[in-house]
């Protein structure tokens, strides 16, 4: 993985991470059916489609495209999602936290995405 200010780190393991990486907090209504069946396929297709813990095994460009669709889900809102936010309100991110991750990810995504010069 890439290395990340403390502020990022804090930012994506409050509001992403149980989704998003191997790392998941299961909370108590996880032992209820068909609550569990619900958030298990939850975390799953989030873990699919982006997952921290993985990250650096996808290609060079997986990764840049991937940063670069985490920076529009967070413009538009769409992350994290409102069914996670209704019990995790402190994953509600401000504007603040907000741009601290779209700086982050798109300075990243241009970082992999750059060609490497050929020395000679």
């Amino acid at each position: 993985m890439y290395p990340m200010p403390d502020s990022v780190y804090h930012i994506l393991q409050k509001a992403c991470y149980d989704c998003h990486s191997n790392n998941t907090r299961y909370p108590w209504y996880n032992n209820i059916q068909p609550v569990a069946w619900w958030l298990n396929d939850h975390i799953d297709e989030g873990k699919k489609e982006l997952n921290f813990s993985e990250f650096g095994s996808r290609t060079l460009t997986k990764q840049a495209k991937k940063l670069k669709k985490m920076v529009k889900e967070v413009q538009k809102g769409g992350m994290p999602l409102d069914s996670y936010t209704w019990i995790h309100r402190d994953a509600i991110l401000t504007n603040k936290e907000k741009n601290i991750l779209i700086d982050w990810a798109t300075s990243l995504s241009n970082q992999i995405a750059a060609p490497v010069p050929i020395q000679k």
